[in-house]
């Protein structure tokens, strides 16, 4: 069965646009004159057509981890149904509204319908099913336990995008700030400073540093606005690539865990993914080896990913999984402690659970009290900057009075 996009006009000669579903292009040219439609032009809808089709950016036709984590549950709910997997794909290919998703799940159940097994047909599209998705999935093709792991996947992937959403939510109020404070400095900058310097100017008198400070800024920010911004892209552009480079990275993230905040906060979601992943992937059947492996990927600190491979290293050669955790110091001692307790009693999935539910819920309470926290940094931070422009100007403007008077 295959996508495919028609247009055509009904019987009161309107226009219309649409898709389908079917086995090949007569029968789909069949189901859309059997709806009353007279067929202008119909063609098949594939994920490459929809790459061609896409200028620049691919707003929209983009999978999100809500789209991904929905289709997940779905096909697992229809499995535990006793529905055939292609029948499965069928319904879920009716459901699902987003194109490449659509598309994708379409070309998905064609393979599967074809002799490949689930997990081969998903590898196909990394940037949909990642490493995790994928290997799960084929772990629980091969112990046959397929619904069970979609249901640990969806909780894990909706899990991964309620963190993100926390995440999102914590820095929006920020950023908010930042702009709207960045631009009312600038307006004043360049509106109502250069105004009162004209009184200045025609004192010809000696101004206080300050002053001459703040004349100067309003200056180059009339006249030189376009070298700033030019300036500022070029410096975002440089640090990001050498961020990019393995050298800035390192360096970048060992600046990262020495910042104060940001550095238990960066712990804390590292440690939960950690956890929470391999956790996943272990109740999952994935072999440990082979879960560490995908879990060292996910890490974005590259400090905690370089522990995550000793200690895979570690585990191959027979010790334990705690040793290169606990010398890195970047894992919390309640951390090893617990997986150190989980590796002894042989129950090491369920205290890496404990261990990312802990974490998650602190992570939660962190970024909740970091917006608290960020909000009277910012206002005390942006209230200097305007003191600092009311005192360089007011100051020279008491002192014309004076002598005025």
């Amino acid at each position: 069965m295959a996508i495919y996009n028609y247009k055509g006009i009904d019987k009161t000669g309107k226009e219309l646009k649409g898709t389908i579903s079917a086995e090949g292009l007569t029968p789909a040219k069949a189901k859309v004159k059997s709806m009353g439609i007279m067929l202008i032009e119909i063609h098949e809808h594939t994920s490459n057509t929809l790459k061609k089709n896409a200028v620049g950016l691919s707003f929209g036709n983009s999978v999100s981890i809500a789209d991904l984590a929905l289709m997940t549950r779905q096909l697992a709910t229809l499995l535990r149904a006793k529905i055939q997997l292609v029948e499965a794909f069928t319904a879920l290919v009716d459901q699902t509204e987003n194109p490449r998703l659509k598309i994708t799940l379409s070309e998905i159940r064609q393979k599967v319908n074809e002799g490949s097994s689930l997990a081969k047909a998903l590898s196909e599209y990394p940037k949909i099913f990642d490493n995790v998705y994928v290997n799960m999935v084929d772990a629980g093709e091969t112990s046959g336990t397929l619904e069970i792991v979609l249901l640990r996947l969806a909780d894990f992937t909706e899990s991964q995008l309620a963190l993100r959403n926390r995440i999102r939510g914590a820095m929006t109020y920020p950023i908010i700030m930042m702009i709207a404070g960045g631009g009312m400095i600038g307006i004043i900058f360049m509106f109502v400073i250069p105004k009162i310097t004209k009184i200045f100017i025609t004192q010809k008198r000696e101004l206080p540093l300050q002053t001459k400070i703040c004349v100067w800024i309003s200056s180059f920010l009339i006249n030189y606005w376009w070298a700033a911004l030019i300036g500022g892209f070029l410096l975002f552009t440089l640090l990001s690539k050498f961020i990019k480079t393995e050298n800035g990275r390192a360096k970048y993230d060992s600046i990262v865990l020495k910042l104060p905040i940001v550095a238990e906060i960066v712990t804390m979601i590292n440690v939960s993914r950690f956890c929470s992943t391999l956790a996943t992937l272990l109740q999952s059947g994935v072999p440990i080896l082979a879960s560490m492996k995908i879990v060292s990927n996910l890490i974005a600190n590259v400090h905690m990913k370089k522990a995550v491979d000793e200690a895979r290293s570690s585990i191959s050669e027979g010790a334990s999984i705690t040793g290169p955790l606990i010398k890195s110091q970047l894992f919390p001692p309640m951390v090893t402690h617990m997986i150190k307790l989980g590796e002894k009693s042989g129950e090491l999935e369920p205290m890496l659970k404990i261990v990312s539910e802990n974490y998650e819920d602190q992570v939660n309470t962190k970024l909740s009290g970091l917006t608290s926290v960020l909000e009277p940094i910012m206002m005390v931070g942006m209230g200097l900057v305007v003191a600092f422009i009311l005192f360089s100007v007011v100051v020279p403007l008491m002192e014309l009075n004076t002598i005025r008077k």
